[in-house]
């Protein structure tokens, strides 16, 4: 599989978990069908946008194509119909929320260096790419964005964009530094919740 194709199949899915995250949000709050598609296509496509605005990528690809936001939308229909076995999962928007960010931290910081950044300036654009959908969602769903309030997220965002750039760095194939990094990101999610793992945080008055 080149590279290419592995990092185009990245960009939908992590549009397609974002969006089921955020539509699965939405169905929580009561949203209507419309709501709930909005809330998806917002969440799916956001930090690809951002990630294109701050590269001068202009207009972002998620405008110039109907595939994003179709993807998206179909995660929107995929919760309204499918919720109850989407519910089966463990907290499903942790989980889908932790897909899409390690595949869209990775994605982001492969496509800033494609673009000529260096390595510090990619992961963080990586980060950013990573956790815009969550913020939006959380922001329209009028919750405490996710990434101020748990505290491995950007974390994880970060350990899966800098994997990625030290893999490469020390020869990895694309494809290999790609998926272990992705793994990483996701893993470390995924672990932090289950072992309740906090930072440091200033003494209570």
């Amino acid at each position: 599989m080149s590279a290419a194709l592995l990092f185009s199949i990245f960009n939908m899915l992590g549009t397609f978990v974002f969006g089921l995250s955020g539509a699965t949000v939405a169905i929580r709050q009561r949203f209507d069908i419309f709501g709930i598609l909005v809330l998806a296509v917002a969440t799916g496509v956001a930090g690809g946008i951002i990630r294109d605005l701050l590269l001068g990528d202009t207009p972002p690809a998620a405008l110039q194509t109907l595939w994003p936001m179709t993807i998206a939308s179909f995660a929107g229909v995929c919760a309204f119909f499918f919720k109850p076995q989407i519910d089966r999962f463990d907290r499903p928007v942790m989980l889908l929320d932790a897909i899409g960010l390690g595949v869209f931290a990775v994605a982001g910081c492969q496509k800033a260096l494609s673009y000529g950044l260096e390595p510090p300036g990619a992961v963080l654009l990586g980060v950013m790419t990573a956790i815009g959908g969550g913020v939006l969602r959380d922001i329209m769903a009028a919750e405490v964005p996710r990434v101020l309030r748990e505290d491995v997220y950007a974390l994880a965002a970060f350990a899966g964009a800098a994997a990625y750039v030290t893999g490469l760095w020390f020869g990895l194939q694309e494809n290999n530094a790609a998926a272990g990094a992705v793994l990483l990101a996701v893993g470390l999610r995924l672990l932090s919740v289950r072992m309740n793992w906090k930072l440091p945080r200033p003494p209570q008055e």
